[in-house]
């Protein structure tokens, strides 16, 4: 009798264990889609012009207290839980005050170094708008991702920043984080002082 009770326990077991060989899934990764930007000119008083990303819902900005004429504009794309922070400053034909600006926009870069893998530079110049900076990806679980300034060195001063609504974690915001920057680099390529 327990022979037959093994004999059909065995037989049972056999059954169950028989079937398609397992196989480990393999890595997958996030899959996410932004729509093509879409462009629109800025329609704000302010002393210079730019174009914005229709997937920027929210725009606002204001007079921000400092030595010179001085502006605020936050760019807030809600979908992507992410702002672009732009800072107007009149240079005022001061070459302290452009000395003093390009040193504050440049620290201001250095300060993620700490927490930054990297942090490319890349040089821009428009001629034909005077329109002369820098951009700087950063690289890592940095605050910002992206930070930028442009001038035309005698009148006009306008650093930005991206920042996310999101502890920094390079890996989840990257996406977003790069097509962000590609806001940023039309910012910068279509902006037109008054």
């Amino acid at each position: 009798m327990k022979s037959n009770l093994y004999l059909v326990v065995f037989i049972l077991a056999l059954c169950v264990s028989c079937g398609d060989d397992v196989v480990p899934k393999p890595k997958a990764y996030l899959r996410l889609d932004y729509p093509k930007p879409d462009y629109y000119k800025s329609n704000i008083d302010l002393p210079f012009t730019f174009e914005i990303n229709k997937l920027a819902t929210k725009i606002s900005f204001k007079k921000v207290k400092a030595t010179t004429e001085s502006f605020g504009v936050n760019i807030e794309y809600p979908s992507l839980k992410g702002t672009i922070f732009l800072t107007y400053k009149a240079i005022e034909k001061d070459e302290k005050n452009l000395i003093d600006f390009l040193r504050d926009a440049q620290n201001f870069t250095q300060k993620h170094t700490i927490k930054a893998d990297e942090i490319k530079e890349k040089e821009y110049s428009n001629d034909l708008n005077k329109v002369y900076g820098m951009l700087y990806e950063v690289g890592g679980n940095a605050a910002s991702q992206s930070q930028f300034y442009i001038t035309d060195s005698v009148n006009h001063f306008l650093t930005g920043s991206l920042y996310f609504y999101a502890k920094p974690n390079y890996d989840s915001i990257l996406p977003a984080a790069h097509y962000l920057q590609k806001d940023i680099q039309n910012i910068m390529e279509t902006v037109k002082w008054k």
